[in-house]
């Protein structure tokens, strides 16, 4: 088992207007005074790093013994899908869905039952879930923000599901590596209960891809048997990349402080670019990084090409999410490079007409 979108995605051609990156642009540590003698490079592991772990627990308002370090959000899927669902259960994904999470189930067994978010707007329904699972359902499988429309979860829906779940005797494990965009703030849907298991990073809102900050946020039985399956993953992360991250904790609202407005003023230039298309069906972004647009008549794939090839642009085709006929769009890069993007997405448009 593998994922083809992330095979496509790290093996494309880097291009200057990344409409297909999901994440704000890369923060450098170096700007914080920061020695290497910090890193503490003496080839010791620091067992369950405490200091890095309570760091993520006040940001997420829960206890220590809550959280579980993974390296980036992609492990800690693996992680917490390891640690629940066995050949032969069944998991309930939304859809459109992330690829990587739904091959992570397929890999470890599990049999895949669709839960549609259905547009214009993609809202999970309770009522949908309620008739996809069943009494072998281990895992709900959801993203908030969702990945790819952006679409924000109500508390009250969660916690719907939440009850749901609990009836089935299922988790629900939510991807939230994009709420910190949301609008307005959220708090973390682990703090509805212990049906909930959710993973995050400081990737994609923090610009900080590069250490690999992932964890896991489940309750503490839970979050010690997914402690003992990452000694078999990786036995322990690097602590040097831990380090970093609690450097980051550390200065995180200064890390974050421009992205608001940044994001706020790219969002109302994607809005406006969408309202001058009748090519395109949209919902306009309220919050959030990504939006998913319908190409109403042509081929998605044949787009991305033109773009990169013609106009150094990228989008990411829908089919890595299910929807043919869509493509995830970002607005997360510095604002020059996202009205360029828009206006070379813009011509590629029209040349296709």
């Amino acid at each position: 088992m593998a994922s083809e979108y992330m095979y496509w995605a790290k093996n494309q051609a880097p291009v200057r207007y990344a409409l297909g990156s999901s994440e704000v642009p890369p923060c450098h540590l170096d700007r914080f005074p920061l020695d290497i003698a910090d890193l503490e490079l003496d080839g010791q592991s620091r067992y369950r790093y405490p200091p890095l772990r309570e760091a993520i627990a006040r940001h997420a308002g829960v206890t220590a013994d809550r959280v579980v370090l993974a390296d980036g959000t992609s492990m800690a899927n693996m992680l917490a899908l390891s640690a629940l669902i066995a050949p032969g259960d069944e998991v309930v994904a939304e859809h459109p869905v992330y690829e990587p999470m739904v091959a992570t189930a397929e890999h470890l067994g599990a049999t895949i039952r669709s839960l549609e978010r259905r547009a214009p707007d993609f809202a999970i329904d309770p009522a949908a879930v309620e008739a996809a699972v069943t009494e072998r359902t281990r895992v709900i499988l959801l993203t908030n923000l969702h990945n790819p429309t952006g679409n924000l979860a109500d508390v009250t829906v969660l916690q719907e599901i939440g009850a749901i779940a609990e009836r089935v005797g299922a988790h629900v494990v939510v991807d939230e590596v994009y709420l910190d965009a949301a609008i307005p703030p959220q708090r973390t849907s682990a703090l509805l209960g212990d049906r909930f298991v959710v993973t995050s990073s400081l990737t994609k809102c923090y610009g900080l891809s590069g250490i690999r900050c992932g964890w896991i946020l489940a309750d503490p039985a839970l979050a010690e048997r997914i402690w003992r399956l990452n000694e078999l993953f990786g036995v322990a992360q690097s602590h040097a990349a831990e380090r970093l991250a609690l450097v980051a904790f550390e200065h995180l609202d200064e890390i974050a402080a421009g992205n608001a407005k940044l994001l706020q003023r790219n969002r109302a230039l994607a809005n406006a670019f969408f309202a001058s298309r009748d090519d395109l069906e949209y919902v306009p972004m309220t919050g959030g990084i990504t939006a998913f647009p319908r190409l109403i008549d042509g081929d998605v794939d044949a787009l991305n090409r033109l773009l990169r090839e013609r106009y150094d642009t990228s989008i990411v085709p829908g089919r890595f999410f299910g929807a043919p006929d869509r493509f995830r769009m970002g607005v997360g890069g510095r604002t020059d490079i996202v009205e360029a993007g828009l206006e070379r997405l813009a011509s590629a448009l029209d040349s296709m007409l």
